[in-house]
């Protein structure tokens, strides 16, 4: 059979030579395995019945309730366990298992004599619709609606959880996509390697990965016809999935990649170019533990702390002093480091029923980010108040930033509220305007910081989290580019730091090019402060710029991706 480079199906039949499929690279590295995939499907009742009579309704209720518990608390229990964005989405779907919304459809179905997993499957039903009739990151709840459904129906009939596998032998795992609780709890003792037909450069699956440090390729043609135990290899550099490579050259293929990341895995900091130009390598976290063991990996401290941890999985505000120990555990872990605070970035995919209306038709368009302080000035001045105390109490200086920013007036209201704290003042760039006006923005600022996930969907008007649009939203896309490399000009005309926190920041290649278009920080997940450090330690400057040049110039993100390797190859 020949190579094939289009992404089209395979003949399982036929695999006596290599076939190579393509993707979106988006954690680099390479790993050779057997192929497995997920397990554990689960049989959904008919939704026609049976029925249950009306003297047991009450203890079918019951008995639906203590399941549904049961798989929040698993799923709270493995957030527990996790740190950073892995934490973040065990905990979002441990609370769909508890929506009130979702939990009272499924009472009044059992109310009119539904059985718990007819009920279920009927409630999940109408969430799926209405989430799909919505649309964009709405519409991508689906999944875990469909995820949080099949659990509880597994607990309520006695069958295996579903998941993914845990196979005896370090094995690559194929899908068409994961949930994203399936991905946050992935042993990468077994699981060496990930890829799947569906998800984008900034989808969960992605920076669940990207966190872990597992190769990863997404948007793969023709990965369903890869049978299980099929060997793969799965190159996260290229952004390819070979089956059935060639013994040899995949051992190579491997040997070379572990070379690479052994020579990376030397870096201790701080970051800087191989002829001293200084570039902060600094780390994504959510809490103390997460801040721990960033400064272990050696970050030089926090470019965005997630401060949504103590929010999530309340009813009502945590109180001011319970925010002020969460942020004093960070501060604490970098008391001589920069750290850099984002405020509550609730809205959208994280709506939070004390700051976000629950019925908006554009959600992502909507009340998320600073415009929650429209609805409850007091929730942001009160979060202000709660790091200006862990602040104090720590003897510290955190550097404080708005997400969701779109106007300078918006931006200049916030920087006078964080002075008077006596705190230095930035916003993320996630909306265009705020790259187009960037001067404008950086004199009433202390810096800017570019969230490229949400910048690159209101830039491409494509939700990061759609599969379809999986293309649009690449890191690479040159109007993404653009727009970064113009925040980060005017940060060099005014003299202000201008860093990426978004998940570009953890792509090496991609962070040369940053650099070389001025780019002064790069803030990733602790797992990828070495690969990212390491790499701008082996290029000059002035191939930094070369990059920048090449990428800037090309027509899309291929070309631009290969633009760079010709570069750094020369």
């Amino acid at each position: 059979m020949s190579s094939s480079s289009t992404g089209t199906g395979i003949d399982p039949a036929d695999l006596t030579a290599p076939a190579v499929l393509t993707g979106t690279p988006v954690v680099p590295g390479v790993a050779v395995g057997p192929v497995v995939r997920p397990v554990g499907e689960v049989q959904l009742p008919e939704t026609a019945g049976p029925w249950v009579a009306e003297d047991q309704r009450a203890a079918e209720k019951e008995r639906f309730t203590a399941a549904a518990e049961a798989v929040a608390e698993r799923l709270a229990a493995r957030a527990a366990a996790a740190t950073g964005v892995s934490a973040e989405v065990l905990n979002t779907t441990a609370q769909l298992a508890r929506d009130r919304g979702l939990l009272s459809a499924v009472e009044q179905r059992i109310g009119d004599g539904a059985t718990a997993p007819v009920a279920t499957v009927g409630a999940a039903e109408q969430f799926i619709e209405l989430f799909t009739g919505l649309g964009g990151i709405m519409a991508e709840r689906v999944t875990d609606i469909r995820d949080v459904r099949n659990r509880i129906v597994a607990e309520l009939t006695g069958q295996g959880e579903p998941g993914v596998p845990a196979p005896e032998t370090p094995s690559v795992l194929l899908a068409d996509d994961l949930a994203p609780a399936d991905t946050a709890g992935l042993d990468t003792s077994r699981i060496i390697a990930l890829a799947t037909r569906l998800g984008g450069a900034t989808s969960h699956t992605a920076i669940i990965a990207r966190q872990l440090g597992l190769p990863c390729v997404v948007a793969v043609g023709g990965l369903g016809d890869v049978p299980v135990g099929a060997t793969v290899l799965v190159d996260g550099d290229h952004g390819t999935v070979t089956v059935e490579p060639d013994a040899a050259e995949a051992k190579a293929r491997v040997a070379e990649a572990e070379q690479v990341a052994a020579a990376l895995a030397g870096y201790r900091g701080p970051g800087a170019t191989r002829d001293g130009h200084q570039v902060q390598v600094l780390a994504n976290v959510q809490d103390g533990a997460g801040a721990r063991a960033a400064r272990d990996a050696h970050a030089e401290g926090v470019g965005l702390l997630r401060t949504e941890l103590a929010f999530f999985g309340r009813t009502e505000e945590p109180a001011v002093a319970e925010q002020a120990d969460i942020y004093a555990g960070v501060l604490e872990a970098f008391p001589a480091g920069k750290v850099v605070i984002r405020t509550l970035d609730a809205g959208s995919d994280k709506p939070l029923p004390f700051a976000t209306p629950p019925d908006e038709a554009n959600p992502a368009l909507g009340v998320r980010g600073v415009r929650t302080a429209r609805r409850d000035p007091g929730l942001l001045t009160r979060q202000l108040d709660a790091i200006a105390q862990a602040a104090e109490r720590t003897g510290t200086s955190p550097w404080v930033m708005a997400p969701m920013v779109a106007t300078v007036a918006e931006a200049a209201d916030f920087a006078a509220q964080v002075r008077e704290r006596g705190m230095s003042p930035g916003v993320m760039v996630e909306v265009p305007s705020v790259a187009v006006l960037a001067d404008r923005f950086l004199e009433h600022l202390d810096f800017l910081s570019i969230g490229t996930n949400d910048l690159s969907q209101y830039t491409l008007a494509a939700d990061r989290l759609s599969a379809d649009l999986a293309d649009l939203t690449d890191p690479w896309q040159p109007a993404l580019l653009a727009l970064v490399h113009a925040a980060a000009a005017a940060g060099q005309r005014l003299g202000k730091p201008v860093g990426v926190c978004g998940e570009a920041a953890a792509d090496p290649m991609l962070a040369v090019v940053l650099v070389g278009m001025g780019i002064s920080s790069l803030s990733c997940a602790a797992s990828s402060v070495a690969g990212v450090g390491g790499r701008l330690a082996t290029v000059d400057l002035a191939t930094c710029q070369r990059a920048a040049e090449a990428a800037l110039a090309a027509a899309d993100p291929q070309a631009a991706r290969a633009a760079v390797r010709e570069v750094l190859s020369a």
